[in-house]
């Protein structure tokens, strides 16, 4: 999805900032588009989500597991008195699931519900949390086609900063209740059969 920002020089060509399915909700409300990115480590590489997205951040405890649920849940947690699902950012990326670390931790989102849900907390596994950094606009560059070790639907641009590039998560596909339902109808037919 494009959006274009047309600058005020009329001479001057349009530049396109691409950057997810937010971008366009949040053009059209008027806000301005996300500018603080809470950055995190999985395995190598530098991952982003949009500060609004971050509820808290908190040490890797011990989670309960949860039967038959597919490798990228890795269990439960109690916060506060409410159950709350920690999902391993890792295997949701098809990859191993991650190896807890002294820096491991569990960053507690908050993600659009299903279809006539609420807001939905979730926690990610990640294997280290770095900063919260601002990104401006103009370095962010849309998610590339190919060549990424996730899913493209997954990222919602490519932000550059301190001369690095950073992959911003599309946090709402990335933990999207319903495929991560249909991952557990599945995972419960394979243990049936």
């Amino acid at each position: 999805m494009n959006i274009v920002a047309t600058p005020a020089a009329p001479d001057l060509a349009p530049q396109a900032i691409t950057y997810g399915s937010s971008a366009i909700v949040a053009l059209q409300s008027g806000a301005a588009l996300p500018s603080q990115f809470l950055t995190f480590m999985l395995a190598d590489e530098q991952y982003a989500v949009g500060i609004l997205h971050i509820k808290e951040i908190i040490e890797y405890g011990s989670l309960a597991t949860v039967p038959m649920m597919p490798p990228c849940v890795r269990g439960v947690i109690n916060l506060r008195g409410a159950v709350v699902p920690v999902l391993d950012l890792s295997a949701r990326f098809g990859r191993a699931p991650s190896v807890i670390g002294k820096r491991s931790c569990i960053v507690i989102v908050e993600v659009a519900g299903g279809e006539d849900e609420d807001k939905q907390v979730l926690g990610m596994l990640v294997d280290a949390v770095n900063a919260v950094v601002e990104i401006a606009a103009g370095d962010i560059e849309p998610a590339p086609s190919f060549g990424t070790r996730i899913r493209p639907d997954f990222i919602a641009g490519i932000g550059k900063y301190n001369g690095k590039f950073v992959i911003l998560l599309d946090i709402e596909h990335v933990l999207s209740s319903e495929e991560i339902i249909e991952l557990t109808r599945g995972s419960v037919s394979t243990h049936l059969s």
